[in-house]
């Protein structure tokens, strides 16, 4: 480990293509991350601007584990601050959404405005002359933790770090082009679901990450044409391999896979849907591209599968458990048949889906069959040992590779 750090956390000399099993349990490696990378020099979500239409709307979300509040200032800008009283360090917004005058602390009564900035104090002069602040308290000197904010097609970004690059540099020119085409008219929103994943909140990085587990894992997406390894796509990244961006048209699957399909549990055959309208699709974009994941470090994805277009927020709640929140959107100018389509296709995720339920329980076998293990390694050699683009197939773990060289830059590990 570099810095003369501890040396039960040294990384395995073969770089990135071992990744050692401690980064998933290790609980003190997982503070330095909130450190590091959460309140580090990165933009984290925190939340679309339709759900904070007017001044004075709020909702709350987490940055790593530190908790925050977005709402929308007087003026109509977007403000973010930690979700932590000054005085007792109480939550001052416990509501998930709302609507304030100001932000007040159910605890003693604190209110900040909008920029964080310390207002008032209740009984900040005493009852009848007596108690009180002391004479030199300064409201000034007791905001909020602010959050530096910026936005992309109405996602909400923040970041702790002063010197932190501008999102769009943050992003890279491909991942930007991607959030515009993907985003490009105006949305709604037509439904949420949560799962709690009992695994560290990198097996999920990765899991998102692995292009080519979905033909295995997945076994409904095969089975049934979905997104299979034989149709066209391949894998781009931004400039400076920190994110990536995966995507497939389904409707080039027009043979089978050059792989041993007898070995693949997927490739059953003389399966049917009873209503196949759960997978009816039309092809929506001028691209073709029927399933892209593009995935921001550190755990954010903006997926469109299909018609289901969704943004996965993954939540560190510890080192051996995380919860992966769901945001379905459709297109305000859908029509009825449209919008049916989107809700028929979103039970294909989420917690409940017939795909994705798979990558929550992956993530706990593993946690369980690593346990204790600090001396083994994860093999991620699949389509090489480098770290790049790879614009004709997605059977590789570039994007994984690109994950742990990103996190080893941060961690300084």
């Amino acid at each position: 480990m570099a810095g003369g750090r501890n040396s039960q956390r040294a990384w395995p000399d073969d770089g990135v293509t071992r990744v050692p099993y401690f980064v998933y349990e290790d609980a003190e490696l997982y503070q330095e991350e909130q450190e590091r990378i959460f309140r580090g020099p990165a933009w984290n979500y925190l939340g679309l601007e339709i759900e904070i239409p007017e001044p004075g709307d709020y909702i709350t979300n987490h940055v790593g584990d530190t908790p925050v509040i977005v709402v929308r200032a007087e003026d109509g800008a977007i403000k973010a601050v930690v979700n932590r009283c000054a005085h007792k360090g109480s939550m001052i917004c416990y509501q998930p959404s709302g609507h304030v005058a100001a932000l007040t602390c159910p605890y003693h009564n604190w209110i900040y405005d909008f920029d964080g900035k310390l207002k008032s104090v209740a009984f900040r002069h005493g009852v009848r002359g007596q108690g009180g602040m002391p004479a030199d308290f300064e409201l000034a000197e007791h905001s909020l933790v602010p959050l530096k904010v910026a936005t992309i097609r109405g996602m909400i970004f923040g970041s702790f770090a002063a010197t932190v690059m501008p999102l769009d540099e943050f992003l890279g020119t491909r991942l930007v082009a991607h959030v515009e085409r993907t985003l490009n008219r105006p949305y709604r929103i037509l439904g949420r679901c949560s799962q709690t994943m009992r695994c560290n909140w990198k097996l999920y990085a990765e899991n998102s990450r692995d292009t080519y587990h979905p033909s295995l894992l997945h076994s409904f997406a095969t089975m049934f044409k979905l997104n299979r390894l034989s149709a066209e796509g391949g894998i781009e990244m931004d400039e400076a391999g920190l994110h990536h961006l995966v995507s497939a048209r389904r409707h080039t699957d027009n043979s089978s896979a050059d792989y041993d399909s007898a070995a693949l549990r997927a490739n059953e055959v003389g399966y049917a849907l009873a209503d196949p309208r759960l997978i009816e699709d039309w092809v929506e974009w001028d691209d073709g591209i029927t399933n892209s994941i593009m995935t921001l470090f550190p755990c954010l994805n903006l997926q469109q599968s299909l018609n289901t277009v969704a943004v996965r927020q993954m939540v560190p709640r510890g080192p051996f458990e995380s919860e992966l929140f769901w945001t379905f959107l459709g297109f305000t100018e859908d029509d009825e048949r449209k919008t049916r389509i989107r809700l028929r296709q979103s039970n294909l995720f989420g917690p409940a889906g017939f795909i994705s339920l798979e990558d929550g329980a992956i993530g706990e076998f593993v946690q369980k069959a690593i346990r204790g293990e600090r001396e083994q390694t994860a093999i991620i050699e699949m389509g090489g040992r480098e770290v790049g683009p790879s614009p004709k197939t997605r059977t590789t773990e570039t994007s994984v590779r690109g994950f742990w060289r990103t996190y080893r830059r941060f961690m300084n590990l």
